[in-house]
Parts: C-alpha cells; sequence; structure tokens
C-alpha cells in the first residue's frame, strides 16, 4: 500500500493556477459554459461590452442603411415625376397582392423546418445556462443603441 501512494503524487490547484499566466487562465479552452468558468462580475462585463460595441454599430449601420433606402425611394420619386422613368401601378399591385396570398399561405401552416427547430432549441439552451453575461449583453445593447 506504501508503493502506491509514493506513485499517486499531490498536484495542488492553488500553486498551479498561480503559475499559470493570466491569458491561459481567460482564454484557455473549457468544456464548460461561461457561467462555470467566470463569476458573475466577469460575466456581466463581457456581456455588456460586447453588447454595447454591438448595440453601437447596429445602430451606425441601421442610420446607413435607413438613408439608403430612403434616399433611394426619394429618388426613384422624383425620376418618376419628372418622367425619366414610369411605373406600371396595376403591375406593382398585382405582384403586392400575390406576394400578400403567398405569405398568407405560408404562415397558415405555422410549422418550422427540423434545421430552425433545432438552431432556435440550441439558442434557449445556450440563454438558459448563460443568463447573467445574456442579461448583461441585453442592458449593453441597448446603451449602445442609446449611445
Amino acid at each position: 500500500a506504501g508503493r502506491k501512494e509514493e506513485a499517486l503524487s499531490v498536484l495542488d490547484l492553488a500553486e498551479y493556477t498561480k503559475s499559470r499566466p493570466w491569458w491561459r487562465k481567460v482564454f484557455a479552452p473549457s468544456s464548460g459554459s461561461s457561467a462555470e468558468k467566470y463569476n458573475v462580475a466577469t460575466q456581466l462585463v463581457i456581456g455588456g461590452v460586447t453588447g454595447w460595441c454591438t448595440g453601437f454599430i447596429f445602430q451606425k449601420v441601421g442610420k446607413l442603411a435607413a438613408t439608403a433606402v430612403g434616399g433611394g425611394f426619394f429618388l426613384l420619386q422624383i425620376a418618376n415625376h419628372t418622367g425619366y422613368i414610369k411605373v406600371d401601378w396595376k403591375l406593382v399591385e398585382r405582384d403586392v397582392n400575390k406576394a400578400k396570398q403567398q405569405l398568407k399561405f405560408h404562415s397558415s401552416g405555422n410549422k418550422m423546418s427540423p434545421e430552425v427547430k433545432s438552431k432556435v432549441d440550441e439558442v434557449i439552451i445556450f440563454l438558459k445556462k448563460n443568463v447573467i453575461l445574456t442579461g448583461g449583453f441585453a442592458g449593453g445593447f441597448l446603451l449602445g443603441m442609446a449611445s
């Protein structure tokens, strides 16, 4: 029995983690969720910063896209009014009605494809495991959109 105890060496985790560089602690591959790896404050900061960056970029891109789409419609109206282009409004109305019918047909089934359902389930599982990180992200996103 004495030989078996000598063969087994004791690993002191506190000393092991002190000897590891900080970047390995932060960026080390993990097998668990962020809720298992990081404390609450770290999760809130990571979620908040990434949410703020995402919200800020989303706001800037959204303004740019809205300006481009609105400007395009404005130019089309000017071109239509001055006679550069002619719009067949009956054809537009017919195509819009056809699109409405197709949307009604597809929405009446209310069934998701298996691929979409599996992805939605993955997202829900991630959100449940990382509630604090998700909350920080949502708060940061709203702050980023407001700034």
